[in-house]
């Protein structure tokens, strides 16, 4: 189980959360939803050690965060990457085996066919050669998830994975991410749309500069939550339409 306590993030003299604390189940795909602006990335930058925390601790299975690393898969928002960086897409999903060679092993013909293997399973093996930067927003997603395949990590966190992409790499996607479920992996997401919360996650997490609501979706997604994080007039349009369909 990933374990967050007490966890604390100031930009400058300006709280985000303060004294965050959270269980994530692992087997789950849970959702982390909150208006803009609300700590949902800035919370997972703080519990990787991307941003420097005031105070808090994040273990996974009673290790702390910094000693599992290579068990974590994590994928950025699109606009936090550099995609000017030269690398094609088959070298940026090799990079995914790179943690468990160490430092001083380079990928192998099994690594190879691994990388190639993934790149299938996420249909993106005629992309192989192309600059990375070249992709198309749902390609360059279904890549990263074709390196978090590489990785095989027991915790995989994506950040705003289906921000400007087409409905078939984000169906895509969403199916890998449920075989992982069912090997018992923990899978965080970031997510936006609001309509898909009850399809797409078993467990959610509501944020508005600190936890608002967390548990199953059929527990906490409710107008009352809604309200809370959100505005009770988007709350209204949302469980109105839903009780419409």
């Amino acid at each position: 189980m990933l374990k967050i306590r007490n966890l604390s993030v100031s930009y400058g003299n300006t709280p985000v959360f303060s004294n965050l604390s959270l269980d994530v189940r692992p087997g789950k795909i849970t959702g982390i939803i909150g208006p803009n602006g609300a700590g949902k990335s800035t919370m997972i930058k703080a519990v990787l050690g991307l941003i420097k925390a005031q105070s808090g601790t994040s273990e996974y299975n009673g290790q702390p965060i910094k000693n599992v690393k290579k068990k974590i898969a994590y994928v950025e928002q699109r606009k936090d990457l550099d995609l000017a960086f030269p690398i094609n897409v088959f070298d940026l999903v090799l990079t995914g085996s790179y943690g468990r060679l160490g430092l001083f092993k380079s990928p192998g013909k099994t690594e190879k066919q691994a990388a190639q293997s993934a790149l299938e399973q996420v249909k993106m093996q005629d992309f192989a050669d192309r600059q990375f930067g070249n992709l198309s927003g749902g390609q360059l997603q279904r890549v990263f998830v074709a390196r978090a395949i590489l990785q095989q990590a027991d915790i995989v966190i994506l950040d705003e994975p289906f921000v400007g992409i087409d409905l078939q790499s984000e169906t895509a996607i969403m199916d890998i991410l449920k075989q992982w479920r069912d090997q018992n992996k923990t899978i965080l997401v970031v997510h936006h749309d609001l309509n898909k919360v009850s399809n797409y996650f078993d467990d959610l997490i509501i944020m508005n500069h600190g936890i608002v609501a967390a548990g199953p979706v059929d527990q906490v997604y409710n107008p009352e939550n809604m309200s809370k994080a959100f505005s009770a007039d988007l709350s209204s349009v949302l469980f109105n339409a839903k009780e419409a369909q």
